[in-house]
């Protein structure tokens, strides 16, 4: 019976770390790759390799092999550091399809030129 209920709990861990690398590969999917240079982070296509790389070896390999726990360290990285960076831009670093600051009612405002 207590094998049985630790399967079940490394079961549900196993679980939560693919979902939680999930999120992250994501979440570093929706940003804009200029503000991974404008937070002075690694480059977008870094993160989204090591988040990809840490999300399918969570898929593959048993939770107590020492591979995820590598996964898991990195993905804890982009979450405690990357990201936030990257929220504290100007329009969360996210790809949005509004216009600039300088943009008035009826397009760019260049100044008169």
């Amino acid at each position: 019976m207590l094998m049985q209920g630790f399967a079940g709990f490394m079961w549900l861990l196993s679980i939560a770390l693919i979902v939680f690398s999930g999120f992250a590969l994501i979440d570093a999917a929706t940003r804009r790759e200029d503000a991974y240079r404008a937070a002075d982070k690694k480059t977008k296509p870094f993160w989204l390799i090591i988040l990809g790389l840490a999300f399918v070896v969570n898929l593959i390999f048993n939770i107590l092999s020492f591979l995820p726990i590598i996964g898991l360290i990195a993905t804890i990285v982009y979450m405690v550091d990357v990201r936030p960076a990257l929220r504290g831009l100007p329009g969360g670093g996210r790809n949005t399809r509004r216009g600039s600051s300088s943009d008035g009612p009826y397009g760019p405002y260049n100044g008169g030129r």
